[in-house]
């Protein structure tokens, strides 16, 4: 049986547009491929996004701007999702603030999850992702108020 269809009708129902506050998104993903799939959507909500295509150039990212909220690959080359993850987590002990992270990954066992949340981030989505999976995470991983 194939997956419902994914319309713009879908994200109204995670969350009516009045209760969504749009927000600045940092995606950390090497995939061009995979930075389309989530880029459009994220963007059609509202949302400004700016892609890292590696962990090294996302810490950077995330230590020059602000943003309300990570999507972080697990797998990337150079620094990988984790490393990237442990590296933000231990710059916001020396400057405060907290910035989301959700994780985006393919692999999708029990073990990853608990890898990606002991790295410091705080959610974990599996590849791939569809445009509703995608919102469902960015409300649970947003502060009230924010999502």
């Amino acid at each position: 049986m194939a997956p419902p269809a994914v319309t713009r009708h879908t994200f109204a129902a995670v969350a009516p547009a009045e209760e969504r506050k749009a927000l600045s998104i940092l995606l950390a993903e090497d995939n061009p491929v995979n930075q389309q799939f989530a880029v459009r959507p994220l963007e059609k909500q509202g949302h400004a996004v700016q892609v890292a295509p590696d962990g090294h150039e996302a810490v950077a990212a995330v230590a020059a701007g602000a943003f309300d909220l990570v999507l972080m690959d697990v797998q990337m080359p150079g620094m990988s999702g984790l490393e990237a993850a442990v590296a933000i987590r231990e710059r916001e002990r020396t400057t405060g603030g907290r910035v989301p992270i959700v994780a985006m990954t393919a692999r999708a066992l029990n073990a990853d999850r608990d890898a990606c949340l002991a790295a410091g981030m705080d959610g974990y989505i599996a590849k791939p992702v569809s445009p509703k999976v995608l919102a469902e995470a960015i409300a649970r991983a947003m502060p009230a108020g924010l999502s």
